[in-house]
């Protein structure tokens, strides 16, 4: 894949709903450098055609990425690959702080909110190496 092309494959045996796919593949090429921040994609009509996919299907996709900031859409310009990483950054500190304030008020101390992240960190990535 050169470095610029936005490159997704539909696999429609798959039980995972094809605008999902869409949504994860180009996250997955934004988080990796491969479509890089300001990097214009497809329009929603030229992408669905390219994948053989409705028109909704990939707004759905394309609504979900600007939701999570890994796009930014600047209506009739376009949508544009975004900083996404210092939005994941926003969130993912959003997401600690409401955490740790929930486990303080459910009684847990630091310990067992520790305890629980890291059983959810091994559960969603696996054991550390």
């Amino acid at each position: 894949m050169s470095p610029q092309t936005v490159s997704i494959t539909i696999d429609q045996a798959s039980a995972v709903a094809p605008f999902e796919q869409v949504r994860t593949q180009i996250a997955d090429q934004a988080r990796d450098g491969a479509l890089p921040v300001g990097y214009k994609l497809p329009t929603v009509r030229g992408l669905a055609d390219d994948l053989g996919l409705a028109a909704n299907t990939v707004a759905k996709a394309y609504r979900a990425l600007e939701t999570d900031g890994v796009i930014e859409t600047r209506g009739r310009n376009g949508s544009f690959i975004a900083a996404a990483g210092d939005a994941a950054d926003k969130e993912a500190a959003a997401a600690a702080e409401s955490y740790a304030r929930r486990v303080q008020r459910l009684g847990l101390d630091r310990r067992a909110a520790r305890t629980a992240v890291e059983n959810a960190l091994r559960a969603t990535y696996g054991a550390e190496d």
